[in-house]
C-alpha cells in the first residue's frame, strides 16, 4: 500500500498530525520514507523496521478542516465552533435538510435533528439528542438550533403557538442560567434536558424541561474576567426605567456580587436589549406582569444582600450590621420581611439540643458564609420556580404520543484546580460515556446481524469500575455523605478516608505532594481534585431561622418559594421532575415536620438520583450524539489548534468510537457501489453475470486472505486497509490506461503534424514556381504592349488636335445662328400661349367655381336629409318599442274614428262658410286695388314735368366724374403692373431661398429626431425596466398578502371545524364575500337589506339579533314600510271586492260552458299554430337537403358557398312574399269582419253574446299582433264554411274575432302613425343634410379663397391632399359596408344552422305530435304560425334552483365529463346566468350567484387540494370567468377586440368591478395551490434525477471516494428517479393545462416557477453535499440542463424565462468543470459566475472533491484569490436559494372569440332547468 504519490499522516509535536505524500515507492526493508509535505519541503521519515510501524494512510478530503465546521465520525456529529456567525442556520437550510437522508447531505446539526424526527415517525420510538462539550464549544447554540428545527418541521397543528413558546424559553434560561467565563461569553452553568412532545401526527403539542446542577456558587463569587449570571447585569442596565425605580439599583460596578470579575460588560452585547427580550419571552410564556415585577424584586434583593456591610466586633467572635445600612433596608423592603429580625438572624444562629435552645453569635467569616448561602438558596429557589412555570406554560392537555429529548449538558472538564462542581460534571460524563459505548457496540452488533455475517465479540473500554469508584457503596460520594453527617467532619478527614479505602483501586491515586487532593483516572484523562470545600458544597447549609423569616414575607411569591412542601435545600432537577410527564422524581418525606438540618439530602445524593433517572430516560430512547469542539482557546474565528481539538475528541469519546469501529469491519460498500467503483478491475467475460457474484469473484482473486473481507446480505465488509489496497490497484489500472492513451495520442498528434507540414511545403513550392513563370510572361507581354501603345497614342493625339479646332468653329457658328432664331420664335410663342392660357384659365375658374358650389349644395342637402331621417327613425324606433305607446294608440280607437268623422263634417261646414266669406273679401279687395291704381297714375303724371330738368343736370355731372376716374385708373394700373413685376421677381428670389432653408431645416430636423429617438429610447428602456421591477415587487407583495390571507382563512376554517364538529350548514343568504373579503358587494336596495336582516333573525335567533343595532334599525324600517304597503293593499282589496260583486251579478246571466269553449278554441289555435310551423320547417328542411345533395354531386367545390347563399336568399324572398300575402289576407279579413259586424247589429239574437264579451276569458288575454292576424285568417276560413254565428259563439271564436278586430284596427293605426313619423324623420334628416352641406360648402369656399392666394405649387399640393382625404373617407365607407355585408352573411349562415338543427329536433318529435293530433283534433282547425325567436346568449333559472346549479356545475363536476366540449364551459354558463340576472335587473340574484360560485370553487379546491387536474381546471375556468366579466363589462378598454355581436352581450345594469378583484384574488390563490401541488410532485424527483442518476453512463465509475449512505433511517429498495421521470411529469402538467384551456401566458409562468424550484433545490443540495461537488457532477448537470432546455424549445416554452431561472445552476456546473489553479482561472471564474453569490462560489470551491488521484483539491490560496476579487460585489448574505420563493403571477386580459349564443350545453351536466332566453 505504500507507493509513490500515496498520502499519509505523520505525527508532529506542534500540529499533532501533518499531511505528506510519498515521492518514491516503499520497498520492504527500507529504513525511511521519502516524503513531501504540503509546503513542498522534502522530509526523510524514519520507520521502525522491527515492528513494521508505517505512517497512517490519509483518507483524502475527509479529515480536512473546512469553514463548514461539522463532520461525522461514525454516528457522532462533531461540531466545531467557528466563532463567527455563518448563514447556515436559516429557514432555507431547514427546508433543505427536511426529508433528506443523513448521508445525502453535508454534516449539520439539522441532519441529526432530521434523523431523530424521521426515526420517531417511522419506528414510533422516543428519540434523544445528546449535546456535550467544553464550555464555549457551542453546546447551547447547537441545542437551540435543534429545537428550532423541530419547531419549524413539526409546528403545532392548533393555534397554541407551542413551538414559539419552546423557542421563547431559551432567552429566559440563558438570562438566569448563563454567564460569562474565561472560555465563553455565554456559558451555560447548568445542564438541561428538554422533552419536546409530539402527537400522533407528529406535531408539537408541548414540552418539558429538567435542569441539573446549577452553579450556585457563581451568585456570590466570580473569578477574574468572569461575570455573574446575565440577569443581574440586564436588570442593572434597565434600572433607569420608571417601573424599576423602587428596586434602588444602580450600575453593576456598585454591587459586590457583580463586580468580582472586574469588567462587567461583554463586547458586542447590549444588556438592556437582552433584558427586553427576556421580558417579552416571559410575557409570551404567560408570566403575569405582577409576577415579573416580583421576580425582578427578588433578583435585586440578592444584589442588595451581597452589598450589606458587616462589621466585626472587638472580640472577633461576633459582628453586627450598621442600623443605617441602605442595602439591608432595600433587601427587607423588596422581599417584604421585617428589618429587625433579618438584621438579628444574619449575625446570630440558633443551637438546638435535646433539653434547651441556645442563640449564639457568629464570627465575621461565618456571617459572610451564611449570607452567601442565603443568597445562593434564594437564587436557586427562584431558578426552580421559573423553570416550573416554564414547564406549566409548555404543558399540553393533549395526550403525548412520543417525544424527542435534547440534552444540553457540560462536557468533561479539567482545570488547574478542580473542585466539587468538576467532580459532578465528570461523574455525569462517565455515565454518558458508558451509555455511549454500549450504544455504539450495540449498533455494530445490529449491523453485523442484519447483514448475516459471522462476528466475534469486540473488546471495548468499559468504564464501569470508575463509576463504581464514585457511586458504589463506600464510594467517593458515599464517604462524602457520611463525612457530612459527622458533627466535626472536615475535608481533610474525608480525604484520609478516601486514601485508606481506595488506595488499591486502579482508577484512584494519591498525589505525591498533597494530603488534601486525590486523583481519579477517568475515561478521558486523569483529574486531580482538591478536597477543600467538598463538604460545604455537598451540605449547602442554610440556617432555618433565615428561611422562616422569608416564609413570613408579605409578598405571596416570596412566601411560596420557601414553603414546607418544597425541599429546604432543593436540587433544581427535583422541581423539574415533578412537572415532567414521563419521569417523576420526588423526595420521600416523613409525615411530620422534623429538623431540616438532620434529615435533608446532600447535593451529591440528589445529583446522583437525578442522573440515574436521566440515564433511564436515555436508555429508553434512541440516542443521537453531538460533540461540540472548541478550535482554540482565544476565540479566534476559523483558527484551528490541533492539540486542543485532539484533547477534546479524546474527552468526548470520539476516538474510542473510531477504535470500536476499526476493531471490526470499518469499511463497507454496497454491491452496486462496489461494482461501479471497481469494475475496471473486473474481467470482460464476467460483465454480463450477476453483480453480486462478480464482486465475490473479483474480491477472491484480488484479496487472498478471506478474513480481510466478508460478504453480507446487501454490503461487503472490509478490514482496515483493504479499501486502500483496492484503491491502489484501481489507480494502477487507471495509470496504465492513462499512459497507453497518452502514448497513442502523442504519436497520432506527431503524425498529423508531419503530414500537415509536408502538404504545406508541397503547396508552397507549387505556388512559388507558378508565380515565377507568370511574372516572366507578364514582363514580355507588357513590353510588346508598350510599343503598340506609343504608336497609337501619337497618332491619336494629332487627330484629336485637328478635330478639336474644327469642332469649335462649327459649334460657334451653330450657336450664333440658333440664338437669333430662337429669340424671334420665343417672342411669338409667348404671345400666342399667353392668350390661350388666359382663355382656358378664365373658363376653368368659372366652371370650377360653379361645380364647387353645386357639389357643396348637394352634399349639404344629403347630409341634412340623412340627419333628419336618422333622428326621425330613432324616435320612431324608440316610440314603437314602448309598450305605453301601443297602449295609448289602442285606447278608444273606435271612439276616435267616430270623433274624427264628426270633426271632418264640422270642418267641411266651416270650409263652406269660409269660402263664401273669402269670395266676398276678394271682390272688395279687387275694387280697392283698381281705385288705388287710378290714383297712382294721376300722381305720376303730375311729377314727371318737374323732375326731368334735375335728372339731366345730374347725368352731366356724373359723366365728368367718370372721365376723371378713368384717367386715374389708367395711372394706377400702370403703377400696379410695375410693382407687380418687381414683387414677382422678389417672390421668386425669396422662394429659392426658402427652398434652401427648407432643405437645411429638414436635414437638421432629421438629425435632431434621430438623436432624440436614441436618447428617448434609451431613457424609455431604463424607465420601463424600473417600472417593471417596481410592478413585479408590488405584485409579489400583493400576492404574498393574498397567500397569507388564504392561509389565515384555511386556519380559521380548521379552527371552526375543531370547535363545532359534525355537520354544519352555512346560511344560504350569507355571502362569502361579506365574510371572507373586504370588498363591497353590489349596491342593493334597502328592502333587500331588510330581508337579509329578517333571515338573519330567523337563523341566529331573536336574542342574538337584538344585540346588533344595525339589524334592529333595518327591521324597524322594514316594519314601517310593510305597514304602509298593508294599508295600500287593504284599500285596493276593498275596491276589488266591490268590482267583483258587480262582475258576479253580470256573470250570472252567462253560461259556464262559454268559458270552457273559449279556452278550448284558444288552445286549438295554439296547437294548430305549432303544426303549421312544423310543416313549414319540414318543407324548408327538404329543400335544404335537396340543395346539399345537389352540391355534393358537383365536382367543382368552389361554387358550393354561393349556391348555399343563393338558396338562403331564395328562402328569405319566399318568406317576404308570404308576409305580403298575409298582409293582403288581413285586409280581406278586415272587410269581412266589418260586414259580419253590420249583420250582427242587424240581427237581434246575437246581441246578448256580444254584450257579454267581457266575460270571455280569452278575450282579455294578451295576443301578439302577428298571432291575431293569423288567427283571423283561420276565422275567415271557418267563416267561409258556415254562416252560423251561434256556432262560432259556442266555441268562443266570435270573441277571438272581435278581439282580433281591435288588434287589426290598432295595428293599422300604428302603421299609419309609423309612416307619418318616418316621413317627419325623413324630412328632418334631409334638413340636417342640407345644413351639413351648407357648412361644408362654406368651408370649401373658404379653402378655395385661401388656395387662390397660394402659389401654384401649393395649390397643386393642397388639391392632392384634398383628393387623398376624399378617397380615404370613401374607402372607409366601403369597408364599413363590406363588414356589414360579412356580418349579415355570418348571421344568415348561423340562422340556417339553427333552423336545420331545430328541423331535425321537430322531425324527431313529429310522430308524437301526430299521435296527439289524432286524439285531440277538433272538427274545425285554425292555422296559426309563430315567428321563432333567436337565442340571445342568456340562461334563466329560478332562485330555488341556484343550489342545484352550483352543485351540478361546480361542486360535483369532474373535468373528465367535459372532455371534447368547449374549454372553460362552466365559466361561459355562469356568465350567461349572470347576464340574465343583469337583464332582469335582479341585484340580489347576481350577488347570490357570484357568492355561491366563489364559495363552491373554494370548497372544491379545499377538497381536492392535492389534485393537479382539478386545480388546473378551476384555474382556467376562474380566469375565463374573470375575462368574461371584463370583456362584457362595457368598458371601452376591454371591448376593442369584440365583434358587434359580442358587444350586444355586454352587461347593462351592474358594474362588477369589485367582484372582478375578488375573482382575481381567487385566481392567485388557485395558482399558488397549483404551484404547490406541482412542486410537491416534482420535489422528490429533483435531487435523484439531477444529481444522483447517471444519465451519462460513461461517468458512472468516477464517483468520489468514500461516498456511502450513513443514515440509519434509510430503507432498502429506495426509489430513484431519472431525468425522464421529470420530463414525463412536466409533459403531463403541460397536457392537462393545454387541454383545459388555460391561458398560454399563465402556462409560461407556471413552468418558469417550476424551473426555478428545480434550480433552487438542485443548487441547495449541491451546496450542502460534498460528494456532489465534482467534475462528473458538473458534466451530468450540463447534460440534464440541456435536456430540459430542449424540452422547453419543443413545447415552445423558451420565452417563459425558465432558462434564465436556471442560470445559477448552469454557472455552478461550469464552475465544477473549470480549471482552478492560476490567476487567469480565478478571473475567468469571477467573470463567468455572475448569477452566483460570493459565498456560493467559495462554498463550491471548498466542497470540490477530486475524482481520483489525477486531480488536485482546490488550494486555500486560490480560494482567497477568488474572495479578494469578489469583495466589491454586494451579494446577499444568504447562502442557499429560497426554494419557497414564488414569482408574482400576472393574469393578462385574454378575450374570447366565442359568442354566448353559439355555446351548446351538453346533457351530461344535468342542467335541464336552465331556460335559453
Amino acid at each position: 500500500l505504500i507507493f509513490q504519490y500515496t498520502r499519509v499522516w505523520i505525527p508532529d509535536p506542534d500540529e499533532v498530525w501533518r499531511s505528506a505524500e510519498l515521492t518514491k515507492d516503499y520497498k520492504e526493508g527500507d529504513k525511511s520514507l521519502q516524503l513531501r509535505l504540503e509546503d513542498d519541503t522534502i522530509l526523510e521519515y524514519p520507520i521502525d523496521v522491527q515492528n513494521n510501524q508505517v505512517p497512517f494512510l490519509r483518507n483524502p478530503d475527509i479529515l480536512c478542516f473546512r469553514p463548514m465546521s461539522c463532520l461525522f465520525t461514525g454516528i457522532v456529529l462533531v461540531a466545531i465552533n467557528p466563532y463567527e456567525q455563518l448563514p447556515i442556520y436559516g429557514q432555507d437550510v431547514i427546508y433543505a435538510y427536511s426529508g433528506q437522508n443523513m448521508g445525502d447531505m453535508d454534516p449539520h446539526i439539522f441532519a441529526v435533528a432530521e434523523e431523530a424526527y424521521k426515526q420517531m415517525a417511522r419506528d414510533e420510538k422516543n428519540q434523544s439528542i445528546i449535546v456535550s462539550g467544553e464550555s464555549g464549544a457551542g453546546k447551547t447554540v447547537s441545542a437551540k438550533y435543534a429545537m428550532r428545527y423541530f419547531a419549524t418541521v413539526g409546528g403545532s397543528a392548533s393555534d397554541t403557538n407551542i413551538e414559539e413558546k419552546v423557542l421563547a424559553s431559551s432567552p429566559i434560561m440563558e438570562a438566569i442560567g448563563n454567564a460569562k467565563t474565561t472560555r465563553n461569553d455565554n456559558s451555560s452553568r447548568f445542564g438541561k434536558f428538554i422533552e419536546i412532545g409530539f402527537d400522533k401526527k407528529y406535531h408539537i403539542i408541548g414540552a418539558n424541561m429538567r435542569t441539573y446542577l446549577l452553579e450556585k456558587s457563581r451568585v456570590v463569587f466570580q473569578a477574574e474576567d468572569e461575570r455573574n449570571y446575565h440577569i443581574f447585569y440586564q436588570l442593572c442596565a434597565a434600572a433607569s426605567l420608571p417601573e424599576f425605580k423602587e428596586l434602588a439599583l444602580t450600575c453593576a460596578e456598585d454591587f459586590f456580587y457583580t463586580s468580582h470579575g472586574g469588567n462587567t460588560a461583554i463586547e458586542g452585547v447590549d444588556d438592556a436589549e437582552d433584558f427586553e427580550k427576556t421580558r417579552q419571552a416571559l410575557t409570551l410564556l404567560g408570566v403575569r406582569e405582577s409576577h415579573q415585577i416580583s421576580i425582578f424584586k427578588i433578583i435585586a434583593s440578592i444584589l442588595h444582600l451581597g452589598s450589606v456591610e458587616i462589621q466585626s466586633e472587638r472580640d472577633g467572635d461576633s459582628c453586627s450590621i450598621p442600623p443605617q445600612d441602605e442595602h439591608l433596608s432595600n433587601f427587607c423592603r423588596l422581599l417584604g420581611v421585617e428589618h429587625s429580625q433579618m438584621e438579628h438572624w444574619l449575625c446570630h444562629r440558633k443551637l438546638v439540643t435535646t433539653s434547651e435552645t441556645y442563640i449564639k453569635t457568629m464570627s465575621l467569616q461565618q456571617v459572610v458564609n451564611a449570607r452567601n448561602a442565603l443568597a445562593k438558596h434564594i437564587y436557586a429557589q427562584l431558578f426552580s420556580w421559573i423553570v416550573e412555570h416554564i414547564n406549566k406554560a409548555l404543558h399540553s392537555s393533549l395526550k403525548q404520543h412520543s417525544f424527542i429529548g435534547v440534552l444540553d449538558i457540560y462536557g468533561f472538564e479539567t482545570f488547574e484546580i478542580n473542585s466539587f462542581e468538576q467532580f459532578c460534571i465528570n461523574y455525569a460524563n462517565e455515565k454518558l460515556q458508558q451509555q455511549f459505548n454500549s450504544h455504539v457496540f450495540k449498533l455494530e452488533q445490529e449491523e453485523y446481524m442484519k447483514e448475516q455475517i459471522p462476528w466475534t465479540l469486540i473488546d471495548f473500554y468499559d468504564n464501569q469500575p470508575c463509576i463504581d469508584l464514585i457511586e458504589a457503596k463506600l464510594g467517593i460520594l458515599d464517604l462524602l455523605d457520611e463525612e457530612c453527617k459527622v458533627p466535626k467532619g472536615t475535608d481533610q478527614n474525608w480525604a484520609q478516608k478516601l486514601y485508606e479505602r481506595h488506595s488499591n483501586c486502579q482508577h484512584f491515586q494519591k498525589p505525591r505532594m498533597s494530603n488534601t487532593a486525590f486523583i481519579v483516572i477517568h475515561f478521558a484523562d486523569k483529574v486531580e481534585y482538591l478536597s477543600d470545600g467538598f463538604l460545604e458544597k455537598n451540605r449547602d447549609t442554610v440556617y432555618e431561622e433565615q428561611i422562616n423569616i422569608l416564609k413570613a414575607s408579605k409578598f405571596p411569591l416570596v412566601a411560596d418559594l420557601f414553603q414546607d412542601d418544597k425541599d429546604s435545600v432543593p436540587a433544581t432537577n427535583t422541581a423539574k421532575n415533578r412537572s415532567s410527564s414521563k419521569i417523576n422524581v420526588r423526595s420521600s418525606r416523613p409525615p411530620m415536620k422534623v429538623s431540616n438540618k438532620e434529615h435533608k439530602k446532600s447535593v451529591g445524593f440528589q445529583f446522583r438520583t437525578s442522573l440515574n433517572l436521566l440515564m433511564e430516560t436515555l436508555n429508553a430512547t434512541t440516542p443521537h450524539y453531538v460533540r461540540c469542539i472548541k478550535p482554540n482557546d482565544e476565540k479566534l474565528p476559523f483558527h484551528f489548534d490541533p492539540k486542543r481539538a485532539v484533547q477534546q475528541l479524546r474527552a468526548c469519546g470520539v476516538l474510542e468510537t473510531i477504535r470500536i469501529s476499526a476493531a471490526g469491519y470499518p469499511s463497507r460498500w454496497t454491491y452496486h457501489d462496489f461494482f461501479i467503483r471497481y469494475r475496471v478491475l473486473m474481467k470482460r467475460e464476467l460483465a454480463n453475470t450477476d453483480k453480486k457474484s462478480i464482486c465475490k469473484s473479483v474480491l477472491e482473486s484480488l484479496i487472498k486472505d478471506p478474513d480481510k473481507f466478508q460478504f453480507g446480505r446487501t454490503k461487503i465488509f472490509f478490514r482496515a486497509g483493504q479499501v486502500a489496497y483496492l484503491e491502489k490497484l484501481r489507480a494502477d489500472k487507471f495509470r496504465e490506461a492513462t499512459v497507453m492513451i497518452q502514448k497513442t495520442v502523442r504519436g497520432w498528434l506527431q503524425k498529423v503534424k508531419y503530414r500537415r507540414l509536408k502538404a504545406a511545403t508541397l503547396t508552397l513550392q507549387r505556388f512559388y514556381r507558378g508565380h515565377l513563370a507568370r511574372r516572366l510572361a507578364e514582363h514580355l507581354r507588357r513590353t510588346r504592349a508598350a510599343i503598340v501603345f506609343q504608336k497609337y497614342y501619337r497618332m491619336q493625339r494629332a487627330h484629336l488636335a485637328y478635330q478639336r479646332v474644327r469642332r469649335a468653329v462649327v459649334i460657334i457658328q451653330s450657336f450664333t445662328r440658333a440664338m437669333f432664331v430662337r429669340r424671334n420664335y420665343c417672342q411669338l410663342l409667348k404671345e400666342h400661349k399667353a392668350t390661350i392660357i388666359q382663355k382656358y384659365a378664365r373658363g376653368w375658374m368659372a366652371r370650377r367655381h360653379f361645380q364647387q358650389q353645386r357639389d357643396a349644395a348637394i352634399v349639404i342637402q344629403c347630409a341634412f336629409r340623412r340627419l333628419k331621417a336618422k333622428q326621425e327613425l330613432k324616435a320612431l324606433k324608440i316610440e314603437a318599442r314602448s309598450a305605453e305607446h301601443l297602449k295609448r294608440l289602442n285606447v278608444g280607437m273606435e271612439n276616435k274614428v267616430v270623433q274624427l268623422q264628426r270633426k271632418i263634417d264640422d270642418q267641411n261646414k266651416e270650409f263652406k262658410t269660409l269660402s263664401e266669406q273669402l269670395s266676398a273679401v276678394t271682390s272688395t279687395h279687387a275694387m280697392e286695388v283698381e281705385k288705388l291704381k287710378r290714383e297712382l297714375a294721376h300722381y305720376q303724371q303730375n311729377q314727371e314735368a318737374d323732375t326731368s330738368l334735375q335728372l339731366q343736370e345730374e347725368v352731366q355731372s356724373l359723366r365728368t366724374e367718370l372721365q376723371r376716374a378713368q384717367s386715374e385708373r389708367k395711372v394706377l394700373e400702370d403703377a400696379h403692373s410695375r410693382e407687380n413685376g418687381e414683387l414677382k421677381k422678389r417672390v421668386a428670389d425669396l422662394e429659392h431661398e426658402n427652398a434652401l432653408l427648407k432643405d437645411e431645416k429638414e436635414y437638421l430636423n432629421n438629425q435632431i429626431l434621430r438623436q432624440s429617438k436614441a436618447e428617448s429610447s434609451q431613457s424609455s428602456v431604463e424607465e420601463n425596466l424600473l417600472m417593471k421591477k417596481e410592478l413585479e415587487e408590488e405584485r409579489s407583495r400583493y400576492q404574498n398578502l393574498v397567500k397569507e390571507y388564504s392561509l389565515l382563512e384555511q386556519r380559521y376554517e380548521n379552527l371552526r371545524d375543531e370547535q363545532t364538529p359534525g355537520h354544519r350548514k352555512n346560511p344560504s343568504n350569507q355571502s362569502s364575500l361579506e365574510s371572507d373579503s373586504n370588498y363591497p358587494s353590489i349596491s342593493t336596495s334597502e328592502i333587500g337589506d331588510t330581508e337579509d336582516a329578517l333571515q338573519q333573525v330567523e337563523e341566529i335567533g331573536v336574542e342574538k339579533a337584538a344585540m346588533d343595532m344595525t339589524v334592529f334599525l333595518k327591521l324597524q324600517k322594514r316594519v314601517r314600510e310593510l305597514e304602509q304597503e298593508r294599508k295600500k293593499l287593504q284599500v285596493q282589496l276593498e275596491k276589488e271586492q266591490q268590482d267583483s260583486k258587480k262582475v258576479q251579478v253580470e256573470q250570472q246571466s252567462n253560461g259556464i260552458d262559454v268559458d270552457q269553449d273559449a279556452d278550448l278554441a284558444y288552445n286549438s289555435l295554439k296547437r294548430q299554430e305549432l303544426e303549421s310551423e312544423n310543416k313549414k320547417l319540414k318543407n324548408d328542411l327538404n329543400e335544404l337537403r335537396k340543395a346539399v345533395a345537389d352540391q355534393a354531386m358537383q365536382d367543382n367545390s368552389s361554387h358550393s358557398s354561393p349556391d348555399s347563399y343563393s338558396l338562403l336568399l331564395n328562402q328569405l324572398k319566399l318568406a317576404n312574399e308570404e308576409l305580403e300575402v298575409r298582409k293582403e289576407e288581413v285586409l280581406i279579413l278586415r272587410t269581412q269582419i266589418m260586414n259580419t259586424d253590420q249583420r250582427r247589429l242587424s240581427g237581434k239574437h246575437m246581441e246578448p253574446n256580444i254584450n257579454a264579451r267581457t266575460s270571455w276569458p280569452n278575450s282579455e288575454k294578451h295576443v301578439d299582433q302577428e298571432d291575431a292576424i293569423e288567427a283571423y285568417h283561420g276565422v275567415c276560413q271557418t267563416n267561409s264554411k258556415t254562416e252560423d254565428w251561434g256556432y262560432l259563439n259556442e266555441d268562443g271564436e266570435l270573441g277571438l274575432a272581435y278581439q282580433g278586430l281591435k288588434q287589426v284596427a290598432r295595428l293599422l293605426e300604428a302603421q299609419l302613425q309609423a309612416q307619418s313619423l318616418e316621413h317627419e324623420e325623413e324630412v328632418e334628416r334631409l334638413k340636417a343634410q342640407v345644413e351639413t352641406l351648407k357648412e361644408e360648402m362654406d368651408k370649401q369656399q373658404q379653402t378655395f379663397c385661401q388656395t387662390l392666394l397660394l402659389s401654384p405649387e401649393a395649390q397643386l399640393e393642397f388639391g392632392v391632399q384634398q383628393e387623398i382625404s376624399r378617397l380615404t373617407n370613401e374607402n372607409l365607407d366601403f369597408k364599413e359596408l363590406v363588414e356589414k355585408l360579412e356580418k349579415n352573411e355570418r348571421k344568415l349562415k348561423k340562422q340556417l344552422k339553427i333552423y336545420m338543427k331545430k328541423a331535425q329536433d321537430l322531425e324527431a318529435a313529429q310522430a308524437l305530435a301526430q299521435s296527439d293530433r289524432r286524439h285531440h283534433e277538433l272538427t274545425r282547425q285554425v292555422t296559426v304560425q309563430r315567428k321563432e325567436k333567436d337565442f340571445q346568449g342568456m340562461l334563466e333559472y329560478h332562485k330555488e334552483d341556484e343550489a342545484l346549479l352550483i352543485r351540478n356545475l361546480v361542486t360535483d363536476l369532474k373535468p373528465q365529463m367535459l372532455s371534447g366540449t368547449v374549454p372553460c364551459l362552466p365559466a361561459y354558463i355562469l356568465y350567461m346566468c349572470i347576464r340574465h340576472a343583469d337583464y332582469t335587473n335582479d341585484d340580489l340574484k347576481v350577488h347570490s350567484l357570484l357568492s355561491s360560485t366563489i364559495n363552491g370553487i373554494k370548497k372544491v379546491l379545499k377538497k381536492h387540494n392535492d389534485d393537479f387536474e382539478m386545480t388546473s381546471f378551476w384555474l382556467s375556468n376562474t380566469c375565463r370567468f374573470l375575462h368574461c366579466l371584463k370583456q362584457y363589462s362595457g368598458d371601452e378598454g376591454f371591448m376593442k377586440q369584440n365583434t358587434p355581436k359580442q358587444n350586444e352581450h355586454c352587461l347593462k345594469n351592474f358594474d362588477l368591478t369589485e367582484y372582478r378583484q375578488v375573482l382575481s384574488d381567487l385566481s392567485i390563490q388557485i395558482y399558488q395551490q397549483l404551484i404547490k401541488i406541482a412542486e410537491g410532485l416534482l420535489q422528490p424527483m429533483i435531487v435523484s434525477a439531477m444529481l444522483e442518476n447517471e444519465s451519462i453512463q460513461a461517468l458512472s465509475g468516477v464517483r468520489p471516494t468514500g461516498y456511502r449512505k450513513r443514515s440509519s433511517s434509510m430503507v432498502d429498495g429506495e426509489n430513484s428517479y431519472c431525468l425522464e421521470a421529470i420530463i414525463r411529469q412536466m409533459n403531463s402538467f403541460h397536457t392537462v393545462m393545454c387541454d383545459q384551456g388555460l391561458d398560454p401566458e399563465i402556462i409560461l409562468q407556471v413552468f418558469k416557477q417550476l424551473f426555478y424550484m428545480i434550480n433552487a433545490v438542485t443548487l441547495n443540495n449541491l451546496l450542502l453535499r460534498k460528494d456532489a461537488c465534482s467534475w462528473s457532477t458538473g458534466m451530468q448537470l450540463r447534460y440534464n440542463i440541456s435536456q430540459l432546455e430542449e424540452w422547453l424549445r419543443g413545447k415552445n416554452l423558451h420565452q417563459s424565462g425558465a432558462v434564465q431561472t436556471m442560470e445559477p445552476l448552469i454557472q455552478a456546473a461550469q464552475l465544477l468543470q473549470l480549471k482552478k489553479k492560476t490567476q487567469e482561472d480565478a478571473e475567468a471564474i469571477c467573470s463567468l459566475c455572475t448569477a452566483l453569490s460570493t459565498q456560493q462560489i467559495v462554498k463550491i470551491l471548498n466542497l470540490y472533491t477530486p475524482l481520483n488521484e489525477f486531480e488536485e483539491r482546490v488550494t486555500v490560496s486560490f480560494i482567497r484569490t477568488i474572495q479578494a476579487q469578489l469583495q466589491e460585489r454586494n451579494d446577499p448574505q444568504q447562502l442557499l436559494l429560497d426554494s419557497k420563493h414564488m414569482f408574482p403571477v400576472l393574469f393578462p386580459f385574454n378575450p374570447s372569440a366565442l359568442t354566448m349564443d353559439s355555446i351548446h350545453i351538453p346533457a351530461c351536466l344535468s342542467l335541464e332547468f336552465l331556460n335559453e332566453v
